[in-house]
């Protein structure tokens, strides 16, 4: 049984971002946060709002975006989860539930987190990649591509890759990882995956946008290393659409207990 003043509740979720205005609540928006609150509160009318460790924008997609929000209700994980089902639309999905202690806000235990975004080269579009995908038909320099993602590595001040609205003075972020794959299933697709401490607002599309932008010659080869000493925006390329992005993991240092289902 909860205590007097109730128990947290861990939610793992994945969403289609393509019809939000983003994650979190916006009034006269119809984001993915209220969507969730609308079908927590359908649940328990005196929930607490949601605590999310990701704003994604607007078009942007998750695998595995991660809330949590407190009740005085005593429901197994196992009951939410079916529970906020049947109330939310079929574009957002609860994973998985567990318990957390009171007030458990998970942004304070993001060990890292890491993000993909898809690629899809092709001179004529695909109705099946246009909400999930950027399309581009130019050829592309791999080698100016590798050597700049080679510079993201370690720990930067990386006060020029995010967007005029992210006005944190606190800019300083390590990248433990960031590479580029071939879809095995589809030669026409690249995925870019990058995992880090934490990003800026915007900072990912930025990434890719400057990275493609120097691999079709728009923009200088250097220009990440060059932003980094300069902290400045404009030596960077373009900002990539948002419907390519995907949150596909968040680490916790804690993530609660109860779960269900399992992840053993």
């Amino acid at each position: 049984m909860p205590d007097a003043t109730g128990q947290g509740v861990l939610l793992w979720l994945a969403y289609d971002g393509t019809d939000f205005s983003g994650m979190a609540v916006q009034a006269n928006a119809r984001t993915v946060a209220g969507e969730l609150t609308g079908a927590i509160r359908a649940m328990d009318p005196r929930a607490s709002a949601l605590r999310n460790v990701s704003r994604t924008d607007r078009g942007v997609h998750a695998l595995c975006q991660v809330v949590s929000f407190d009740t005085l209700k005593d429901i197994s994980s196992r009951g939410w989860v079916l529970g906020l089902t049947g109330h939310l639309p079929e574009t957002i999905a609860v994973l998985r539930a567990a318990k957390a202690g009171f007030g458990f806000d998970p942004r304070g235990y993001v060990e890292h987190k890491t993000y993909r975004y898809r690629i899809f080269q092709s001179p004529v579009r695909d109705p099946f990649l246009d909400r999930t995908a950027w399309r581009i038909d130019q050829r592309l320099n791999h080698e100016l591509i590798q050597a700049e993602t080679e510079c993201l590595l370690g720990t930067h001040d990386f006060a020029a890759f995010r967007g005029a609205q992210d006005q944190r003075c606190e800019t300083t972020r390590t990248i433990h990882q960031a590479e580029w794959k071939r879809d095995l299933s589809d030669p026409r697709i690249l995925w870019f995956e990058i995992t880090g401490s934490g990003f800026l607002y915007h900072m990912v599309r930025i990434i890719v946008g400057t990275l493609l932008d120097v691999g079709r010659g728009r923009t200088n080869p250097g220009a990440v290393k060059t932003a980094l000493a300069s902290f400045q925006r404009n030596d960077l390329g373009m900002t990539a659409p948002p419907q390519g992005l995907f949150l596909t993991h968040v680490e916790l240092t804690e993530p609660g207990h109860d779960a269900w289902p399992s992840v053993d």
